[in-house]
């Protein structure tokens, strides 16, 4: 298999590391140095390290003081010239501390236009943080238990019988990762532009055989999250889009996230780049067709609403106070169990990566990180026009690292490059 598809498939395992959060046409988290197409592929789960301990106390991030903002300066300009990032944003807000908002190279390599703090970006498997919570919010109505078997709501699914969706929300299903197939990856990159529905990705994944039986271990899957998206629309009887806007999107106050229904990208926005190509030649990915992605990572949103999304998510609370997920059920979602990523766990679609929760995510062409450091309510938000790798590293988690390191020393967000998730 080629060296690029074996990248898209990495890249579909965003989630299994939060650093490096959607792929390839995998939308999702952390990849395998296998990668996924775009995806991501799942993560070899074999030996599991413990999961991360408790965060310390809420002292352990430096302010934002002006020597500390020309450190953040040169760390990442250093970053985008030994990574060869086009263009990134990044955003860290600490309350009564400071806010470092500042955006780096060029949107459009052609034009040389300069990135901005306002541009949407594609987020990939960030979007699994928001089909959860979908899926939470009818487990709170009553409309799904997270015990329930896939097999009840969909027909056909390998092991349906045992499988739950509180197994595929925390990526223990053993399902096959459609993202890994070699047809999907021929498909996907033969026409970017090309249409993908549902059925025809899990048709993908569900030709091979399972890979161990559910909750024997952690193995990141994008076809986790096409389930459960089918199984949102099925109960709430809307569209998975239709659904997301109106009871997670809308509530949170978010105006410029969207889960878009073929390639339309709202302006202004960012161009992409990226490697995971038929050719493996560097093309500009802005116009693909994400539905390959769909409810694992087809989203598309800003450095500002991902701000107020790290949050939301991470603790389950609205910006007014009110609760967008009961205090039990966003306690089920934060329980994460091990991962074999070293200080890293797995909830249900999110990570804990030492102290920090949140997702990554990586798309042809952009890649992101969206984390929460509750113990000092701090957000770190990275926005980036590449998804192509830095010695066998996604540029979100060499960012988020070197970024930590500045800011939160007791709590580096640092992944592995194997296995790694998007």
């Amino acid at each position: 298999m080629s060296h690029a598809s074996k990248r898209l498939r990495r890249v579909a395992v965003v989630v299994t590391a939060v650093g490096t959060l959607v792929a390839v046409p995998s939308a999702g988290g952390t990849a395998t140095a296998t990668a996924a197409p775009p995806y991501a592929t799942g993560i070899a789960a074999v030996t599991e390290a413990d999961p991360p301990s408790p965060s310390a106390s809420g002292d352990e991030v430096r302010k934002l003081t002006p020597a500390m903002e020309r450190k953040l300066d040169a760390t990442v300009q250093r970053v985008m010239r030994e990574t060869k990032v086009p263009g990134g944003i990044v955003g860290i807000w600490m309350p009564e501390q400071g806010r470092y908002v500042k955006s780096f190279g060029v949107a459009d390599k052609t034009s040389r236009r300069p990135m901005s703090p306002d541009l949407n970006m594609r987020i990939g498997s960030e979007t699994k943080t928001f089909t959860v919570t979908a899926l939470l919010e009818l487990v709170d109505k009553g409309a799904a238990s997270l015990d329930d078997p896939i097999g009840k709501y969909i027909s056909d699914v390998p092991n349906g019988d045992k499988i739950t969706l509180r197994e595929l929300a925390g990526m223990r299903s053993g399902l096959f990762n459609y993202t890994q197939d070699d047809d999907f990856f021929k498909a996907f990159t033969s026409d970017p532009q090309r249409p993908f529905t549902p059925q025809q990705l899990l048709d993908y994944a569900f030709k091979h055989p399972v890979l161990f039986p559910p909750g024997e271990k952690f193995d990141y899957c994008n076809t986790n999250l096409i389930l459960l998206g089918l199984v949102i629309e099925q109960v709430s009887g809307q569209h998975l889009g239709d659904y997301l806007q109106h009871n997670v999107i809308d509530p949170v106050g978010l105006k410029d996230t969207l889960f878009p229904v073929a390639n339309e990208f709202p302006t202004p926005h960012s161009q992409g780049y990226t490697n995971q190509t038929a050719t493996g030649k560097v093309e500009d990915a802005a116009d693909w067709n994400p539905s390959w992605g769909w409810a694992a990572g087809a989203m598309i949103s800003d450095l500002e609403e991902l701000r107020v999304w790290a949050r939301t998510v991470a603790t389950g609370e609205l910006p007014n106070g009110d609760f967008l997920i009961s205090p039990a059920t966003q306690k089920q979602r934060l329980t994460t169990s091990p991962t074999t990523i070293p200080g890293a766990g797995y909830g249900l679609g999110i990570f804990n990566v030492r102290g920090w929760i949140g997702h990554n995510g990586s798309l042809p062409g952009y890649e992101s990180l969206t984390v929460y450091l509750p113990s000092a309510e701090t957000t770190l938000v990275v926005l980036l026009n590449t998804d192509i790798d830095y010695k066998g590293a996604e540029p979100s988690t060499v960012f988020g690292e070197a970024i930590t390191k500045l800011i939160s020393p007791a709590h580096v967000f640092n992944l592995p490059a194997e296995p790694a998730a998007r």
